[in-house]
């Protein structure tokens, strides 16, 4: 249910009049002098973003593999396999079919005893079961940090967060096209489309390799409250 505002410019101009001054009618965005955060590998390509990336892994207990799409089915069977295969969930995502994943996920992975669910809208409470006890969840990066290694989830009906949280072990696939220096690129990408009108998940998720926390101590302990390891997989998608 939307909220609504009432009596906001009365109550505005109240406290202006209270500081002494009128109240502002309109809001001019500052021009900074100094712009510090988009110089961090502003002139980066691709390539050397993707090498900023494997660096960054070695710090985040992450495993990275580069692959292309042809490759990219065979990537992913080693990787479920070093897991130890038995029960994956997947977004319900048509990107899978568009990498040419629907032949492992549907037929390669049931002969080998590999339970595939895929996340379904219309049955929340099985969703949350099936994430619970998987032992690999697949989900795919929007927008990727290559300073910190971060992967950026966009949530949807289609898909769940859980996909990312729940299951023991987790794989993440990043299109090249994704990656981006830091956060600064980030925020300005979701900003832009929120500018464009484009619907904006109601939850996005900032992932930096597995489920990791040094609350206590200082003393780094994986698997707090999320995956235990966590593997991404960069597509040579251009």
């Amino acid at each position: 249910m939307a909220g609504t505002i009432q009596n906001r410019d009365l109550f505005l101009s109240k406290i202006a009049q209270q500081l002494g001054h009128a109240p502002k009618t309109e809001l001019t965005r500052p021009t900074w002098q100094y712009q510090p955060q988009d110089r961090v590998l502003k002139n980066a390509t691709k390539d050397e973003l993707v090498e900023v990336l494997v660096n960054q892994c070695k710090y985040i207990d992450t495993e990275i593999l580069i692959t292309n799409t042809a490759n990219l089915s065979n990537a992913l069977q080693k990787v479920v396999e070093n897991y130890g295969g038995h029960s994956v969930i997947t977004w319900k995502d048509e990107r899978f079919q568009s990498y040419g994943l629907s032949s492992l996920m549907t037929e390669q992975w049931p002969q080998a005893n590999i339970q595939l669910y895929e996340w379904n809208s219309e049955q929340p409470e099985e969703n949350i079961r099936q994430a619970e006890k998987a032992n690999i969840g697949i989900t795919i990066s929007e927008i990727t940090l290559a300073e910190s290694g971060t992967a950026v989830l966009f949530s949807s009906k289609d898909k769940g967060r859980s996909v990312s949280f729940l299951p023991e072990n987790s794989i993440i696939l990043i299109p090249k096209s994704t990656i981006v220096p830091r956060m600064t690129q980030a925020a300005r990408l979701i900003s832009e489309k929120i500018r464009n009108g484009e619907q904006i998940a109601s939850c996005i998720n900032f992932i930096t390799g597995p489920s990791n926390s040094a609350d206590i101590e200082m003393i780094p302990v994986i698997g707090v409250h999320g995956p235990i390891k966590a593997t991404y997989i960069v597509i040579e998608d251009r």
